[in-house]
């Protein structure tokens, strides 16, 4: 569900039941016409049974062979055309229309032999075969619409298994927007988000001063401490860069001033290192990982963490943020601090959480205290879907 990962989701739950994708409409509407796909097909396979389905084929296979004969010998059998043609023609019509007597439409291939059974032909001949022909031809369409029956249920089949599929899904979603119904959905849970952005905001900042301004040593230590703090998850340098940042005196210069160098001719980088090999090596091979260099560590996640857990993180992000960052930036995380102990932290928090996991058409379903609804009428529907996929399978 595109709401649950923060995003839009008024086309996902469907405000409006009613909806073309609402996935419960549809796979009601699948399933209906698996039934009726499948009641369609069980019609024909049945007069077909009651029929005898080899004395159908007989007469299907009849009525083909008499209509290829009939075009096949028409032009050179009438008037006074191909002599032998019309014997082949009369003994290959004959063979073609002999069927049993118990065959379904026996009468008609009788008919049909019997008007061109003439010492001379004329088209009208071969119409009036034609037209006696006409009622074993039923049986061919019987056949027809037999194999036509079978690829519209598989069809219908698919589409209800796929729907099927789709509606577990929405119910599984939905269910999961039911679990958020304890949520205060009025709380001000702009009280968290302000001071958690505008840290966020500040720290970004001054981060960024810090990696332009202080030494490449500088930053590498920075990261390295943050990273040996439980709650606050720094990459650390390659071991080859910090060598080289620790053993030569480039270390001094910072990052950008670092990875300028690393795009000089090696006669211009000779006028500011001692070794250019070694800062190419160094520098050079790890640009990604200088570039990539930012506060994101230093921040706070939205929606922020259970009080405990965000209290730590805070205690641990405090000493770091003090080390770039100006005091008021550092008070705000205090600020944050004593909110995240307080007792109204986690009916802001689960507000904030629910609000960022569901879009505009959930939270519209829970704030109109129609998601339960929503589960139930998912849940009747699922069983109806499984109950005519079991009903409708065929062996």
């Amino acid at each position: 569900m595109a709401g649950l990962d923060g995003g839009d989701s008024s086309d996902a739950v469907g405000d409006d039941p009613g909806a073309p994708d609402d996935p419960v409409r549809s796979a009601g509407e699948a399933a209906a016409e698996l039934r009726e796909r499948y009641d369609e097909l069980d019609r024909l396979e049945s007069r077909i049974a009651d029929l005898g389905e080899e004395r159908v084929e007989a007469a299907a296979d009849a009525y083909r062979r008499a209509h290829r004969v009939l075009d096949q010998y028409e032009e050179d059998a009438v008037g006074t055309g191909d002599f032998g043609s019309y014997v082949q023609f009369e003994g290959a019509f004959a063979n073609a229309v002999d069927v049993d007597d118990d065959t379904p439409a026996a009468d008609a291939f009788a008919a049909a032999d019997e008007a061109v059974d003439k010492r001379r032909l004329s088209e009208s001949d071969f119409a009036a075969a034609r037209e006696a022909l006409e009622p074993a031809g039923d049986y061919v369409d019987l056949l027809s619409d037999r194999d036509d029956a079978v690829d519209a249920y598989r069809r219908a089949r698919k589409a209800a298994t796929d729907a099927r599929g789709a509606l577990a899904d929405r119910l599984e979603e939905l269910r999961a927007v039911a679990d958020m119904a304890d949520a205060d959905l009025d709380a001000d849970v702009s009280r968290l988000r302000e001071p958690i952005e505008g840290y966020d905001d500040a720290v970004r900042e001054a981060f960024r001063e810090f990696y332009r301004s202080a030494s490449a040593r500088d930053v590498l230590d920075f990261l390295e401490r943050a990273d040996a703090t439980p709650f606050v998850d720094a990459d650390l340098p390659p071991a080859d860069l910090r060598e080289y940042v620790d053993d030569h005196p480039a270390g001094e210069e910072s990052i950008p001033t670092l990875l300028e160098y690393a795009d000089y001719s090696n006669s211009k980088l000779e006028h500011y290192v001692e070794d250019v090999g070694a800062l190419r090596t160094a520098v050079a091979v790890h640009r990604t990982f200088l570039d990539r260099i930012d506060a994101e560590p230093l921040t706070l996640a939205w929606p922020p963490a259970p009080g405990d857990e965000l209290a730590y993180e805070i205690d641990e992000l405090i000493p770091l943020a003090s080390r770039i960052a100006d005091d008021g930036t550092v008070a705000d995380l205090r600020s944050i601090r004593d909110l995240a102990r307080s007792s109204e932290y986690e009916r802001l928090r689960r507000a904030a959480v629910v609000r960022d996991a569901l879009g505009d058409a959930e939270l519209s379903l829970l704030e109109r205290g129609e998601i339960d609804d929503r589960v139930a009428e998912a849940e009747r529907t699922l069983a109806i879907v499984d109950d005519v996929l079991a009903e409708t399978e065929r062996g």
